[in-house]
């Protein structure tokens, strides 16, 4: 499968303050690929390892069975683990086929002090579900 280019992510949400060069090192410190519907991304309860910023798709993020919300293209899930060291606080299910950019614990974190626009854009989604009471 082709990565995306940087110009294709530039009109996604959160994401449209960052250059096409940040665009492309988000890109490359990721790994490109598709998953089908009814795909579990993300287990509540589970380590903190990954993240994935949605390329295309919709998921549905559900806490104790129940949906709590649902998310679609620029949004990074599996990040709040990440940043805060904490146990996964709720379950991700894809609802559609979804092309998402996969990254380890690492690779987000080294990304976020690398693209300062792209920990921005990270930490504002944080801070939202939070005000909202919807973690992931």
């Amino acid at each position: 499968m082709t990565q995306p280019q940087p110009e294709s992510l530039g009109h996604i949400n959160r994401l449209e303050t960052l250059s096409n060069a940040e665009l492309q090192k988000v890109i490359n410190a990721g790994r490109h690929f598709t998953l089908p519907a009814d795909w579990s991304l993300i287990w509540e309860g589970t380590a903190a390892d990954k993240a994935y910023l949605i390329v295309n798709g919709e998921v549905s993020v559900r806490k104790g069975g129940a949906e709590i919300a649902k998310l679609g293209p620029g949004d990074v899930i599996g990040e709040m683990g990440i940043v805060e060291h904490k146990l996964r606080s709720a379950s991700v299910v894809s609802l559609t086929p979804l092309e998402v950019i996969h990254f380890t614990r690492e690779s987000l974190e080294q990304l976020i002090d690398d693209v300062p626009a792209f920990g921005t854009a990270v930490r504002g989604t944080s801070e939202d579900r939070r005000a909202a009471g919807r973690e992931s």
